[in-house]
């Protein structure tokens, strides 16, 4: 199918769709869509928020042509018939669901701006702007069938609702639908991830101490992202507190004193140059005495869960040839009727368990007088870089970036692809070494990408779909 005329034919397409891509890139992340369980109803198990954004792509998908298919609200497929009818496909699968939007931005987050060659808002990169690239790469075979070319495979865009919070979308779709023979996620770095670290959630839970000196300790968005403030208020006289790195004091009311430590956040799994508040802020409190005694036990354990993001501190360290180092980060504090909890988020290797790491943060946990508890795991995936998928991806990505030795590597993030057994994550990240100071990064404030390595991107996925088929 892929020859140098159906190459000029996809340089073609792209040029003629690009401004309906972007344009369609701004309609999906003008939603709002983080999950809100609380107001949670049938037809919209993640909410209405996140709901609205998959009702958006649904009907993004109908406009280009695609078969759509709503899942009871939990996610959404699009389809393009193929010889093979439905039950055989080949897929793409992203998710138009987002993490909240945080502090320090300094463009409009919920809207699409155009900067110096960039794309910034929240999901341009994670995911809604290569959730639209996948539509609109079915939408060019669309046309072909319309032309009336037979494809081999149905191809199915599968649209997620749920992947930042739990990815309990894929599970209700396995549920009722077959696998796809081969399943690539826009999810990611090119040149091509296939593996992924094991998945690791829980929390901390201190016993009834807060009130003494603190009253309330608060800070991150979501556990899977480094928390980049946190704030305490407490019970001090904010004259009487120094000054400090990262640290800002000032009075919330009478004997009431909110410090604010500001640190560097980021993805869970990508540790490197962070700097996580929740410890900063933990530090302070009890370099200056602001806190009894179940409350200094509580802040001397988050002092032991940031002392680094590779477990060592925590006891939980781990590593092998395929992941290397296990990561462990603390995401988010709350105050909850008089108690701390603490979540944290590891990825871990194949040389360690969701079971080991359960047993020793629990003991960790009762050596501070607190509980812990698993949230959520799921063990490391892996595909091997050699099968005949992941090398048709490859030799693509290689043949379009200039990069003839581009190789398949793993992660500590965890994609879709973890849940098909053929699959993989597969760009539109890439290396940018003339990325502006400005470009904030995914979970980040001013999110932003590339907006030639996004239409790169769309010509890799077309090609790479028609060498798939």
């Amino acid at each position: 199918m892929v020859d140098e005329q159906f190459k000029q034919q996809v340089d073609a397409y792209v040029d003629e769709v690009w401004e309906d891509v972007v344009a369609d890139i701004d309609r999906l992340v003008r939603h709002e869509s983080v999950e809100d369980l609380s107001a949670a109803e049938p037809g919209k198990p993640w909410g209405p928020a996140s709901n609205g954004a998959l009702v958006e792509a649904e009907q993004m998908a109908e406009r280009l042509g695609l078969t759509v298919t709503d899942v009871d609200g939990y996610l959404g497929f699009a389809d393009v018939p193929g010889a093979s009818g439905p039950e055989r496909h080949i897929a793409t699968i992203a998710h138009t669901d987002i993490v909240p939007l945080g502090l320090g931005w300094h463009f409009p987050p919920l809207e699409v701006t155009r900067k110096d060659g960039y794309l910034v808002g929240r999901g341009v990169q994670d995911d809604k702007g290569p959730f639209v690239l996948s539509l609109y790469a079915a939408h060019f075979f669309q046309r072909l069938v319309d032309a009336g070319q037979e494809l081999p495979y149905t191809l199915r865009c599968i649209i997620g609702n749920n992947e930042e919070t739990g990815m309990g979308d894929v599970p209700y779709y396995l549920e009722r639908y077959p696998e796809p023979l081969f399943c690539f996620s826009p999810d990611a770095d090119f040149p091509l991830i296939c593996g992924e670290k094991g998945l690791y959630q829980g929390r901390f839970t201190s016993g009834q101490v807060a009130g003494e000196k603190i009253v309330e300790l608060d800070g991150g968005t979501v556990p899977n992202a480094i928390c980049g403030q946190a704030t305490a208020l407490v019970r001090a006289d904010a004259a009487s507190l120094p000054a400090a790195e990262r640290i800002a004091v000032e009075p919330a009311g009478e004997g009431l004193v909110r410090i604010t430590a500001t640190g560097i956040g980021g993805h869970a799994s990508m540790p490197a140059g962070t700097v996580n508040a929740i410890g900063v802020l933990a530090r302070y409190l009890l370099a200056q005495g602001l806190a009894g005694a179940g409350e200094r036990d509580f802040l001397e354990l988050l002092v032991t869960l940031t002392e680094d993001a590779y477990g060592r501190a925590s006891g939980i360290a781990a590593a092998d040839d395929k992941f290397g180092e296990l990561t462990c980060v603390a995401g988010t504090i709350r105050t909850v009727d008089g108690r701390f909890v603490q979540t944290v988020d590891s990825r871990y290797p194949t040389t360690t368990t969701g079971e080991a790491i359960t047993a020793r943060l629990s003991e960790l946990a009762a050596a501070h007088g607190c509980a812990f508890e698993q949230t959520s795991g799921d063990a490391p995936f892996y595909i091997s870089p050699d099968s005949p998928e992941i090398q048709a991806l490859l030799a693509t990505y290689a043949e379009y970036a200039g990069k003839p030795d581009a190789q398949a590597f793993t992660i500590g993030g965890g994609t879709y692809a973890r849940h098909f057994a053929r699959a993989c994550a597969f760009g539109p990240g890439d290396f940018d070494p003339d990325k502006p100071a400005w470009v904030g990064s995914e979970h980040g404030p001013d999110e932003a990408v590339s907006e030639e390595a996004l239409r790169r991107a769309l010509k890799i996925y077309i090609v790479a779909i028609a060498r798939l088929m």
